[in-house]
């Protein structure tokens, strides 16, 4: 398979996972070591278009982005700060033990079965929509998404369930998590590149543009997608779609018919 057509598919596999609560990460790990496209380059190309995805979440909520909201700005600032900590002190720790299939697919279940406690609890929102939300309230999101540091785990997962905990209502979280993406989502496809600039060269251009448009379109989409869905529905069906998917890879892991690296 070309390297553009692997491109093209880790794109659409980004865009369609970064915003639903079943890991972007954990599923580009998985399609990547299926494409035989899991080498470092690889890796930091999974990084970058995340930035394509994000760029999605600018355009829907353009409104918003482009015009002073200070108390937005210092929410995101706030929120944004544990887990860019946490992410420089043990990313390589990380990136080593867990960048692999049998991890994530733990992370899959243990975060199915998360949402599936959380869901079964009769929770009372306290704030409505992400604008009413306090610097509070961002921390607590914030925190809730350091666990999305263990691949497999789901940024979006992990601040959606974590804000519908702290008192956030189901779209005021859905909300938040998306605006969070956005200084998440640049500072590590930034802080990628410049980390492994000398590895790059610009005939890598084409597969990252590429992976970067496919996973705005697909992201797009799905962002327009789950904002009516979390209107009517709850998060059960993701639960157990991570589940299972866990249960898969550990099968095939478990009895070899699928060589994946670890």
């Amino acid at each position: 398979m070309s390297d553009l057509l692997k491109a093209l598919v880790l794109g659409v596999v980004e865009g369609l996972t970064e915003f639903l609560p079943i890991s972007s990460t954990g599923h580009l790990i998985l399609a990547g070591e299926l494409l035989n496209a899991s080498d470092e380059r690889w890796n930091v190309f999974n990084v970058v278009i995340q930035t394509g995805a994000m760029l999605a979440v600018v355009w829907e909520y353009r409104a918003r982005f482009f015009r002073i909201d200070v108390a937005l700005y210092r929410n995101l600032i706030v929120a944004f700060i544990p887990a860019a900590i946490l992410g420089l002190l043990f990313s390589k720790i990380i990136k080593q033990y867990l960048f692999h299939a049998v991890p994530v697919a733990l992370a899959f279940i243990v975060g199915g079965v998360i949402i599936l406690i959380v869901e079964r609890k009769s929770l009372q929102p306290r704030v409505e929509t992400a604008r009413a939300m306090t610097w509070l309230d961002a921390l607590k999101v914030g925190i809730a998404q350091c666990f999305a540091l263990i691949p497999g785990t789901s940024r979006s997962g992990a601040t959606i369930i974590g804000g519908m905990l702290f008192g956030l209502s189901r779209k005021a979280a859905t909300e938040f998590s998306f605006f969070l993406a956005v200084p998440t989502l640049i500072a590590a496809g930034l802080y990628d590149l410049w980390k492994h600039r000398e590895m790059l060269s610009a005939a890598d251009a084409p597969v990252f543009g590429v992976g970067s448009v496919v996973a705005f379109i697909s992201a797009f989409v799905v962002i327009r997608w789950l904002i009516r869905y979390v209107a009517t529905h709850d998060f059960k069906p993701f639960a157990w779609y991570r589940i299972a998917f866990g249960l898969v890879v550990l099968l095939t892991a478990y009895f070899g018919w699928v060589d994946w690296k670890a």
